[in-house]
């Protein structure tokens, strides 16, 4: 079950500076970087039965010390599923909603890409399709907490992309945080635009929301 808090509560819960994660990502070795991977990549069976078969699948680049993606990319080859990556800003630099692009590469690192002007890589793809034909969504994040809430980056654009499943109750696309273990505290605050996820991995484990 969600966390909802009253004004009192929210007012109460005071967020950490999304520094302090993001600088304990990038202390991390690339050696201990792609273990923590593997170690989260074994709960990713657990989602084999909430999804259809040839399920599309959106992760995205770990340009900013993320947890690595690649193992969800190669969970989804050996599956059969149709793997996407986000792509900001196609309907204009105004419109904050994602679209997504096809991947049909095995590796990421192979896919054709330029950098947006927010500093992260986008696949140079013109064939998108929107969030609501997703039947996952990986969603990047600084923090979360044992509520299910999110952290993101600041810029809000997971949040619009997915504003019009979550305020009609739909099940589709199934949001699901991917992160390291550091990055999950007890609570954070909850604006009434924030969309909360439904599971959260980690290399530790998966929590259903």
């Amino acid at each position: 079950m969600h966390s909802f808090l009253s004004p009192t509560q929210e007012a109460l819960v005071s967020n950490p500076p999304r520094r302090i994660f993001t600088r304990q990502r990038r202390a991390l070795s690339s050696r201990e970087r792609q273990a923590a991977a593997k170690h989260a990549s074994l709960h990713l069976y657990k989602l084999k039965h909430r999804i259809p078969h040839h399920a599309n699948v959106a992760i995205y680049y770990d340009d900013f010390g993320e947890l690595p993606t690649q193992p969800i990319l190669n969970w989804c080859l050996c599956l059969g599923l149709q793997p996407f990556l986000p792509v900001v800003g196609s309907r204009g630099k105004h419109d904050k909603k994602l679209m997504f692009a096809p991947i049909y590469q095995y590796h990421l690192r192979n896919i054709a890409t330029y950098t947006h002007r927010l500093g992260m890589q986008q696949p140079q793809s013109r064939k998108l399709i929107a969030a609501s034909q997703l039947d996952i969504i990986f969603c990047p994040l600084v923090a979360a907490d044992k509520q299910g809430n999110r952290m993101g980056m600041g810029g809000g654009y997971y949040d619009a992309t997915l504003a019009h499943s979550h305020h009609f109750g739909l099940t589709k696309p199934l949001k699901i945080g991917w992160c390291y273990d550091f990055q999950v505290i007890e609570q954070l605050a909850r604006q009434s635009w924030d969309v909360p996820l439904d599971a959260l991995i980690t290399p530790s484990r998966i929590r259903w929301f």
